[in-house]
């Protein structure tokens, strides 16, 4: 279960993975960010640059639309 929802749908690069990084720095280790965003660019450049900066990337799933979640565990 995520700890933290965080919905970037509306949000457009590059402050999708700004927004994401900043609720994932004030979570505990080990905590879960479920993150809404939109295909295209976000869902391409958000599991990315979560990846590069050591965090796991839990799944990304479709979710309606062209809503997609990702889950991310600090």
């Amino acid at each position: 279960m995520a700890t933290k929802v965080l919905d970037i749908t509306k949000e457009h690069c590059p402050m999708t993975f700004v927004k994401a990084k900043i609720e994932l720095s004030k979570l505990n280790e080990g905590d879960i960010l479920e993150v809404l965003l939109a295909e295209g660019e976000p869902l391409d450049n958000v599991p990315r640059n979560a990846k590069e900066q050591g965090y796991n990337v839990l799944s990304v799933e479709h979710v309606e639309g062209t809503t997609h979640r990702v889950t991310i565990k600090k």
